[in-house]
Order: C-alpha cells, then structure tokens, then sequence
C-alpha cells in the first residue's frame, strides 16, 4: 500500500526548501514568508489560508511558540474534523452516487469502494449507470466480476435514470448492504448534462425514498484549483455531501483539498494514493498535514 508521505511527494517538494528555512530559524523574516506564501499558492492552498496562516506563524514567533506545531494545528483546522466512514453501520439498504468529470476517475472508484465495503462484511452492488460509453459499463463489470459482487449495467446510450432505479430494485431483491451508483463523466459546464444528475436522483428515490443518501464527488487531484471549480458546480446542482480525490500521488497541487473543505463545507472522505485497490484510503487530516510539512511521523 502506497503511503501518504510518498503521495504528497511531489506537492511538499514545492515548498520543503522554504519550509525548512522557516522552522529551522524559528523567527520568519518578511523574505521567508513571501518565499512560503508563493510556494503554497502554487500548491493551490487557498489564498484567504495561505494570508492566515502567516499572521499565525508571526504571532506564533512573537509568543515564541514552535512554528511547525501552529501550522500543523492551522492546516488540520482548516481541513476540518468529521466522523470517519463506517461501512458496518450503514443502514440497509445506502446508496452512494458517484459524480465527477470525464477522466476523473469515477469507475476505478466505485470499484475500491465496493472492495472496501466488502472487507467490512458489506454485501454491495455496482449500478453502471454510465451509458455514453461502452467501455465504462463493460470497465465495471469486469470489476465487478473480479470482486465477486452484484452488479447492473445499463445498455450504451440507453437511460441511466433507468438503470439508477434497477440497481436499486435489485439491491433490495438480493439483500444488498450498499449500492455505489456510477454515473457518467460530464463537464461542469454543461447544464444540461449536469440536470440529468436530478432525474438519476429522482430514480433512486422512487424505487427507494432517501436514496441516495450519499452524493461523493470523485476530483483529480493533478487538476488543483480547477477540481475546487468543478466540485463548485457539482455541489450547486445535486448536493454533496463528500469528496473523494483520486491520483493525489501524481499531484504538484495537493493544496487544493483545502479550498474544496473550506468552500464547500463537506468532509474530504477517501483519498487514492496510488493505483491498486487497497490504495483508497479513509482521508485523515492530520497525516495529510505531516506529510505536506514533512513532518517525521507521517505514514
């Protein structure tokens, strides 16, 4: 399994130089901290964080308090704490929608989460509600049939709202646990596109009301600020209520998880470090921080 320190190598290389000097002298002079500023705005940290973490970091120097420890405890603040995922206390049957751009990983990710539901004792099922492209059904049920579970795929071009509402219908007749529902990638600004997410929605609430009771947006990290965009867009069409981020051990712009947690106020959940599948793992603030700080402990 890939680890956290390994993913994030690429972001905390753009900023270790002006890390070090800073923590190392323990009192930042204006150059150090416009050297840090630029650094973790080209990490895609959010400017409003990056401003308050310096009034921080001088306070900090001033009461001479260790500056590594406060941007630990600003950074961790800033991702926010939430209960983490329990896949053995959902009630049955969950059903978790899947959204995101083309290319953003959605499938592969459907795919883990089915394979960590069933390393909790889950039973789930994959709804392949991609119609636009063959190969995203055909992608899932491959996965699906190498991970043994249950599995409903749409026809190409057919309606994904129908096959929305069949996985549904057959996670109650086979007495699944959890129904990921993967739906097809489309541009956030494409409205049309986008409103066809509600009619998915709706489908899964008739053949099961509450459902879904989770809407994840599924973001690549190599793409920074720009998934900050697009999550934007999804969260105002059908509302989130969890992120997921894929390919963060290819990312320069890790920083970015911090402006899709301030902005849309919705936990970061899953974060994939690498390509197999025990490499998704439950996000965890406080590791994500030690590995962007190269901090000594991080995992």
């Amino acid at each position: 399994m890939a680890s956290w320190f390994s993913s994030l190598r690429k972001t905390r290389e753009r900023f270790a130089g002006a890390l070090q000097s800073l923590f190392s002298s323990g009192r930042p002079d204006p150059e150090s901290l416009d050297e840090l500023a630029d650094m973790l705005i080209m990490a895609d940290v959010p400017m409003p964080l990056v401003q308050n973490l310096l009034r921080e970091l001088e306070q900090a120097a001033s009461r001479k308090e260790p500056l590594l420890a406060t941007a630990q405890r600003i950074l961790v603040n800033a991702l926010g704490q939430h209960t983490p995922w329990n896949w053995a206390e959902l009630p049955k049957p969950t059903a978790i929608l899947l959204v995101g751009i083309n290319g953003s990983g959605k499938t592969t990710t459907a795919a883990k989460l089915a394979h960590m539901a069933q390393q909790a004792h889950r039973r789930p099922l994959l709804g392949a509600a991609d119609t636009f492209r063959a190969a995203g059904s055909h992608q899932l049920k491959l996965w699906a049939d190498r991970l043994g579970c249950d599995a409903v795929v749409g026809a190409t071009g057919g309606d994904a709202a129908a096959v929305a509402y069949d996985a549904m219908d057959a996670a109650i007749a086979r007495g699944c646990d959890v129904v990921i529902v993967d739906t097809a990638g489309r541009m956030h600004t494409k409205e049309p596109l986008m409103r066809e997410l509600q009619k998915v929605r709706d489908a899964m609430n008739k053949r099961s009301p509450g459902a879904p009771q989770h809407t994840w947006v599924v973001l690549d990290a190599m793409l920074g600020q720009n998934a900050v965009i697009q999550a934007r867009q999804f969260h105002a069409m059908t509302p989130l209520t969890g992120v997921v981020v894929t390919k963060l051990d290819g990312s320069s712009k890790a920083g970015f998880l911090l402006g899709v947690r301030q902005e849309l106020q919705v936990p970061i959940l899953f974060a994939g470090l690498g390509e197999s599948a025990d490499d998704l793992v439950p996000f965890d603030a406080s590791t994500f921080v030690r590995a962007l700080l190269d901090v000594e402990d991080a995992s």
